[in-house]
Protein backbone atom coordinates (compact mmCIF):
# COMPACT_ATOMS: atom_id res chain seq x y z
CA UNK A 1 0.00 0.00 0.00
CA UNK A 2 1.75 3.06 -0.76
CA UNK A 3 1.97 6.27 1.58
CA UNK A 4 -0.17 8.97 1.52
CA UNK A 5 0.16 12.45 2.69
CA UNK A 6 -3.67 13.41 2.57
CA UNK A 7 -4.02 16.60 4.30
CA UNK A 8 -0.34 17.28 5.03
CA UNK A 9 1.74 20.41 4.25
CA UNK A 10 4.92 20.29 2.11
CA UNK A 11 7.21 23.77 2.31
CA UNK A 12 9.84 23.49 -0.39
CA UNK A 13 12.06 26.24 0.32
CA UNK A 14 13.86 27.44 -3.03
CA UNK A 15 15.09 30.54 -4.71
CA UNK A 16 16.52 31.80 -8.05
CA UNK A 17 18.55 28.73 -9.30
CA UNK A 18 16.85 26.21 -7.87
CA UNK A 19 17.84 22.96 -10.11
CA UNK A 20 14.81 22.72 -12.14
CA UNK A 21 14.46 18.85 -12.22
CA UNK A 22 14.92 18.46 -8.12
CA UNK A 23 12.41 20.98 -7.78
CA UNK A 24 9.74 19.64 -9.74
CA UNK A 25 9.72 16.05 -9.24
CA UNK A 26 9.92 16.02 -5.45
CA UNK A 27 6.72 18.42 -5.55
CA UNK A 28 5.00 16.08 -7.92
CA UNK A 29 5.78 13.46 -5.49
CA UNK A 30 4.37 14.65 -2.58
CA UNK A 31 1.14 16.68 -4.66
CA UNK A 32 0.52 12.83 -6.24
CA UNK A 33 0.58 11.15 -2.79
CA UNK A 34 -2.17 14.05 -1.13
CA UNK A 35 -0.22 16.84 0.41
CA UNK A 36 0.11 20.75 -0.64
CA UNK A 37 3.16 22.03 -1.78
CA UNK A 38 3.66 25.27 -1.36
CA UNK A 39 6.75 27.72 -2.02
CA UNK A 40 8.52 29.29 0.15
CA UNK A 41 11.36 31.55 -0.34
CA UNK A 42 13.81 34.51 0.30
CA UNK A 43 11.74 36.72 -1.94
CA UNK A 44 7.92 37.67 -2.73
CA UNK A 45 7.06 36.79 -6.49
CA UNK A 46 8.76 34.54 -8.82
CA UNK A 47 11.63 32.45 -8.71
CA UNK A 48 13.20 31.06 -12.09
CA UNK A 49 14.82 27.09 -11.85
CA UNK A 50 17.81 26.36 -13.52
CA UNK A 51 18.74 23.30 -15.88
CA UNK A 52 21.85 22.97 -15.04
CA UNK A 53 23.33 26.34 -15.27
CA UNK A 54 20.68 27.80 -18.07
CA UNK A 55 17.74 29.46 -16.92
CA UNK A 56 14.85 27.64 -17.14
CA UNK A 57 11.31 28.08 -15.63
CA UNK A 58 9.51 30.67 -13.15
CA UNK A 59 7.13 29.77 -10.29
CA UNK A 60 5.34 31.73 -8.35
CA UNK A 61 6.10 32.10 -4.60
CA UNK A 62 3.37 31.08 -2.06
CA UNK A 63 5.25 33.27 0.86
CA UNK A 64 8.47 34.35 1.84
CA UNK A 65 10.70 32.74 4.86
CA UNK A 66 10.05 36.27 6.81
CA UNK A 67 6.22 35.41 6.45
CA UNK A 68 6.05 31.84 6.99
CA UNK A 69 4.88 29.82 9.64
CA UNK A 70 6.68 25.97 10.04
CA UNK A 71 4.00 25.74 12.33
CA UNK A 72 1.96 25.45 9.12
CA UNK A 73 4.18 22.62 7.48
CA UNK A 74 4.26 18.75 8.61
CA UNK A 75 7.51 18.72 6.19
CA UNK A 76 10.36 20.38 4.57
CA UNK A 77 12.15 19.65 0.58
CA UNK A 78 15.54 21.79 0.26
CA UNK A 79 16.40 21.11 -3.67
CA UNK A 80 20.07 21.67 -4.68
CA UNK A 81 21.55 23.80 -8.00
CA UNK A 82 24.35 25.59 -7.12
CA UNK A 83 23.14 28.71 -6.69
CA UNK A 84 20.17 28.12 -4.80
CA UNK A 85 21.04 26.94 -1.45
CA UNK A 86 24.57 29.49 -1.98
CA UNK A 87 21.42 32.79 -1.59
CA UNK A 88 19.46 30.30 0.62
CA UNK A 89 21.87 29.96 3.33
CA UNK A 90 22.78 33.32 3.73
CA UNK A 91 19.44 34.31 3.94
CA UNK A 92 18.88 34.67 8.35
CA UNK A 93 14.98 34.02 8.01
CA UNK A 94 15.63 30.92 5.45
CA UNK A 95 17.84 29.49 7.72
CA UNK A 96 15.54 30.17 10.81
CA UNK A 97 12.97 28.25 8.97
CA UNK A 98 14.93 25.08 8.26
CA UNK A 99 16.20 25.22 11.54
CA UNK A 100 12.92 24.99 13.18
CA UNK A 101 11.65 22.12 11.38
CA UNK A 102 14.47 19.77 13.34
CA UNK A 103 13.91 21.81 16.59
CA UNK A 104 10.16 20.56 16.18
CA UNK A 105 11.55 16.63 14.91
CA UNK A 106 9.58 17.29 11.69
CA UNK A 107 11.28 14.89 8.58
CA UNK A 108 13.20 17.34 5.70
CA UNK A 109 14.15 16.06 2.44
CA UNK A 110 17.38 17.64 1.20
CA UNK A 111 19.24 16.79 -2.14
CA UNK A 112 22.41 17.68 -4.00
CA UNK A 113 23.35 21.25 -3.32
CA UNK A 114 20.42 21.88 -0.67
CA UNK A 115 22.77 20.11 2.35
CA UNK A 116 24.87 23.70 2.15
CA UNK A 117 21.52 25.28 3.89
CA UNK A 118 21.79 22.58 6.78
CA UNK A 119 24.91 23.55 7.65
CA UNK A 120 24.01 27.06 8.43
CA UNK A 121 21.54 25.92 10.56
CA UNK A 122 23.27 23.84 12.23
CA UNK A 123 21.64 20.66 12.36
CA UNK A 124 23.61 18.30 10.76
CA UNK A 125 26.10 17.24 13.73
CA UNK A 126 26.00 13.58 14.35
CA UNK A 127 23.79 13.19 10.92
CA UNK A 128 24.66 10.42 8.40
CA UNK A 129 23.83 12.11 5.18
CA UNK A 130 24.32 12.24 1.46
CA UNK A 131 24.76 15.13 -1.05
CA UNK A 132 26.64 16.42 -4.63
CA UNK A 133 30.33 15.43 -3.44
CA UNK A 134 31.96 18.73 -3.43
CA UNK A 135 29.96 19.29 -0.25
CA UNK A 136 31.16 16.16 1.37
CA UNK A 137 34.21 18.46 3.09
CA UNK A 138 31.45 21.14 4.22
CA UNK A 139 29.07 18.39 5.82
CA UNK A 140 32.16 16.55 7.47
CA UNK A 141 33.49 20.22 9.09
CA UNK A 142 30.18 20.57 9.95
CA UNK A 143 30.32 17.11 12.11
CA UNK A 144 28.09 15.17 9.86
CA UNK A 145 29.11 11.42 8.79
CA UNK A 146 28.84 11.99 4.90
CA UNK A 147 28.38 8.91 2.67
CA UNK A 148 28.10 8.38 -1.19
CA UNK A 149 24.63 6.68 -0.95
CA UNK A 150 21.83 7.01 -3.70
CA UNK A 151 19.28 8.09 -0.72
CA UNK A 152 20.30 7.92 2.88
CA UNK A 153 17.24 8.41 6.18
CA UNK A 154 18.35 8.78 9.53
CA UNK A 155 15.55 10.22 11.72
CA UNK A 156 13.60 11.82 9.43
CA UNK A 157 16.12 13.56 7.42
CA UNK A 158 16.25 12.56 3.79
CA UNK A 159 19.07 13.18 1.62
CA UNK A 160 20.27 11.95 -1.66
CA UNK A 161 22.88 13.49 -4.16
CA UNK A 162 22.02 13.87 -7.88
CA UNK A 163 19.30 14.27 -10.40
CA UNK A 164 19.97 10.71 -11.08
CA UNK A 165 18.77 9.55 -7.53
CA UNK A 166 15.63 11.22 -7.73
CA UNK A 167 13.45 8.37 -8.03
CA UNK A 168 14.78 7.06 -4.96
CA UNK A 169 14.45 10.14 -2.92
CA UNK A 170 10.68 10.72 -4.53
CA UNK A 171 10.02 7.51 -3.00
CA UNK A 172 11.31 8.17 0.75
CA UNK A 173 10.50 11.83 1.06
CA UNK A 174 6.80 10.26 0.64
CA UNK A 175 7.43 7.58 3.11
CA UNK A 176 9.04 9.82 6.03
CA UNK A 177 6.72 12.35 5.67
CA UNK A 178 3.95 9.92 6.05
CA UNK A 179 5.48 8.82 9.60
CA UNK A 180 5.62 12.48 10.21
CA UNK A 181 7.49 13.75 13.14
CA UNK A 182 10.54 11.82 14.40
Amino acid sequence: MAATLQGKRVAFLATDGVEEIEYVQPRQAVEQAGATAELVSIKPGKITSFEHLDPSTTYEVDVSAADADPARYDALVLPGGVANPDFLRTDADAVRFVRSFFDAGKPVGVICHGPWTLVEADVVRGRRLTSWPSLRTDLVNAGAEWVDEEVVTDNGLVSSRKPDDLPAFCAKIVEEFAEGRH
